[in-house]
């Protein structure tokens, strides 16, 4: 297990789902970069992952990285058998209160997608979503892939969402409002691009009820033929792009979409 890049509690916190986990609606950047609101819904995301996955009700998956498990009760609303695993509590407590509310069953996991669970061969399918791969050394965030590999059954296959580099380097700008709400409340984030390193850092400030607090945070940036060499060393035998539109993945794509599938 390496050291952590930066503090994960303190940027996937309450906070966090104050602005991008509320009902008000679009949380989109008033400029630069489009994040995971470049999927219109979280029906939207579902369909592209069902249909790029070639999901079947019953079959067994793994949102990796779940976070307050939208996507994941999205899945299990649509038959699937869906094991969600996350590092924040605060977000796994959301998910199960928004899946008793559903009526769906997720069984979900706190853990660590450095080190899975004994669950080698356990899934038909797994999903990566919203920008979650990508915030440890590159050594560690191989390993992570050979975690992916490892948990997945033969034949099984991965859908990953990330930051499409080509899209989201034209739009760079060093600062940005990234969410605001109706009360004032915002988050403001100034940026820096190491290129020796390939990651994106950003230096936060959450503003919310009239207090301030600055947290750091950061995430690689791949570009596809990259990311594509490093899955079929992790395993995985044919890696597809796609953008947010279940396209064929293009300059014009806000987000990639990695489709890799084992033998």
């Amino acid at each position: 297990m390496t050291a952590d890049l930066f503090d994960a509690a303190a940027m996937y916190d309450d906070d966090y789902l104050h602005f991008f986990a509320s009902p008000e609606g679009d949380n989109a950047p008033t400029h630069g970069p489009v994040v995971g609101t470049a999927y219109a819904a979280t029906s939207a995301a579902t369909d592209i992952v069902w249909r790029l996955l070639d999901l079947q009700p019953g079959m067994s998956v793994l949102d990796l990285a779940c976070g307050h498990g939208a996507l994941a009760n999205a899945l299990a609303a649509r038959g699937c058998k869906v094991t969600g695993l996350d590092s924040s509590a605060v977000f796994l407590d959301r998910a199960r209160t928004d899946a008793a509310a559903m009526g769906v069953d997720v069984e979900y996991v706190p853990g660590d997608m450095r080190q899975l669970p004994a669950w080698t061969g356990r899934f038909d399918r797994l999903v990566n979503w919203t920008t979650a791969f990508g915030y440890f050394d590159d050594l560690t965030n191989r390993r992570v892939l050979a975690e992916m590999t490892r948990v997945l059954r033969p034949g099984g296959r991965m859908a990953m969402d990330l930051d499409n580099l080509p899209r989201f380097l034209a739009s760079y700008t060093p600062s940005r409002i990234t969410a605001t709400r109706d009360n004032g409340d915002m988050l403001v984030d100034r940026h820096h691009l190491d290129p020796l390193t390939g990651r994106f850092e950003v230096e936060r400030t959450v503003l919310r009820d009239g207090r301030a607090r600055k947290l750091t945070f950061l995430k690689r940036l791949f570009g596809f033929p990259e990311l594509r060499d490093w899955c079929t060393a992790a395993g995985f035998t044919t890696v597809a792009g796609y953008g947010e539109d279940g396209e064929p993945l293009n300059i014009q794509h806000n987000r990639m979409i990695v489709i890799a599938r084992l033998q």
